[in-house]
């Protein structure tokens, strides 16, 4: 039952087919570290431990990151079929605890709400160059408001900064070159034909075009895409900042990752997250240095317009099955 009847919390069905859409959420190498559990009033999100990079995140700080765009995609699926959410984030003490969810009918569903629920399917991580965002001037400050809204800063860098963060990329994946165990985390998530998760191989680029990029992460390589030419990215470059390196300021980061990656999907734009370069230390330090202010760098971010209007197929998700329990439900 949707949010127009009478109910009070949403049915079963109804949480099926929000959290069907939710899953689309992003995630580091499309581990979906997470679980949930529905017992008739509340959501309660956990991380799923067994799912993290051990070796790329150590902290957990991607893995709670991941979560984070799991809130927002949620809020934005349940937003759509009529209800409103109240997030309490980081509920009790448990480590793997990060988010209870609560539910009310809302009064109505904004244009805004719909149209960042539509771009959920059509949003993906486009690892190929790209032209210069469209209409940039009208979607910036939609971004920086939709950063803000979350506590999280959002800063747009610089042309000239390209080629610092280049290096900076190129430095992490230098320090990672000779390391076994990142290195057999990175295959056995990526480039494989798993149907649930993972990165598959349709979702990767060539070494050619990974070169154009300069600033991406360095995936095992795939066949060329459709895209011919040489083409140089020109997409912008995006910090997402928190004031603090903490578990809720991860989280947030997420939320805000998500509402973002939706605004530019909806506006017709192609995104890419670049988690890689805040991996190691020194090359989150080099981004700091890009960014005004004390901001510790979460995610960076390309946005920009794809050349063709070609799609790759959609990424791997779990069913809604193996990450919700229901036994409690009411």
């Amino acid at each position: 039952m949707d949010a127009i009847g009478t109910a009070r919390v949403p049915d079963h069905p109804t949480v099926q087919a929000a959290l069907s859409l939710a899953r689309r959420a992003p995630s580091v190498h499309n581990t979906q570290p997470w679980r949930l559990v529905f017992d008739g009033h509340r959501l309660q999100l956990y991380g799923d431990t067994y799912r993290r990079l051990s070796s790329a995140d150590p902290q957990g700080r991607q893995l709670t990151i991941s979560c984070g765009a799991l809130v927002d995609h949620i809020r934005t699926a349940f937003a759509a079929a009529g209800w409103s959410t109240r997030v309490t984030r980081l509920p009790d003490t448990a480590a793997d605890h990060l988010a209870e969810i609560e539910f009310e009918p809302a009064r109505d569903v904004s244009d805004t709400v719909r149209a960042r629920a539509a771009a959920i399917d059509r949003r993906y991580t486009d690892r190929l160059p790209m032209l210069p965002p469209r209409n940039w001037e009208r979607v910036e400050p939609a971004l920086r408001a939709v950063a803000a809204a979350g506590e999280v800063t959002l800063t747009v860098l610089e042309a000239s900064a390209r080629l610092r963060l280049a290096a900076a990329s190129a430095q992490s994946a230098a320090l990672r070159a000779y390391d076994p165990q990142y290195l057999n985390e990175l295959h056995w998530w990526a480039g494989n034909d798993s149907p649930a998760d993972g990165v598959p191989i349709s979702a990767l680029v060539s070494a050619a075009e990974l070169a154009q990029v300069g600033v991406g992460r360095a995936f095992p390589a795939a066949p060329p895409s459709l895209r011919r030419g040489e083409l140089t990215d020109a997409s912008k470059l995006l910090v997402l900042g928190t004031d603090a390196d903490t578990p809720a300021q991860w989280l947030r980061a997420g939320e805000a990752l998500s509402a973002a990656l939706l605004e530019c999907t909806a506006a017709g734009l192609a995104t890419c997250p670049l988690t890689h370069i805040t991996e190691v230390p020194t090359s989150r330090r080099a981004i700091a240095n890009l960014v005004p202010g004390r901001v510790e760098p979460q995610v960076v971010v390309r946005v920009g317009t794809a050349p063709t209007t070609a799609s790759q197929p959609p990424t791997p998700r779990r069913p809604v099955s193996d990450f919700l329990d229901l036994h409690r439900f009411g």
